[in-house]
């Protein structure tokens, strides 16, 4: 059961993120950005490098693709072997949303990112909606990490 909820996380992860993608290129607003709220702009953005744009130029985007699939043919191993509903969204999630991103350097040699938060002049650098699956499968996982742990303290005690 966790198998197939993670694999369907991963789709979702995935089809969102292309999807949304596919809809900020085609906007030709978003090369100017556009605010949507007023601490929300939706801007076009390409990210050569991995997250906040490090690495840019230093690391080919080769390279980052086969990283990327290496981290997520480790990250598969272990939703295949996970029996928690749980740990087994939370990889999904990340798998869906780090193959969002190679799907996007496949196809442009950089990642499309369109969502910018801020506060006054204080910009969060851009991003996507594989990034926001990638981070909530992450903080998924730390969550049944400690609620774990928490659960043998007190089995302990």
């Amino acid at each position: 059961m966790g198998r197939r909820v993670g694999i369907g996380c991963a789709a979702a992860a995935l089809a969102l993120d292309q999807g949304t993608k596919a809809l900020a290129l085609g906007t030709p607003a978003l090369v100017d950005g556009v605010e949507l709220l007023p601490i929300l702009n939706l801007v076009l953005v390409r990210n050569h490098g991995v997250s906040f744009g490090m690495l840019s130029g230093v690391v080919p985007w080769w390279a980052l693709i086969l990283l990327s699939l290496a981290i997520v043919a480790a990250l598969a191993v272990w939703l295949w072997r996970s029996q928690g509903r749980a740990v087994s969204m939370a990889l999904g999630l990340i798998i869906g949303g780090a193959l969002g991103n190679v799907v996007d350097r496949v196809r442009f040699q950089a990642v499309t990112d369109f969502l910018d938060f801020h506060v006054a002049a204080y910009h969060w650098p851009a991003f996507n909606l594989a990034d926001v699956a990638v981070v909530c499968g992450a903080a998924l996982l730390m969550l049944d990490g400690f609620r774990a742990s928490e659960g043998r303290r007190h089995e302990e005690a």
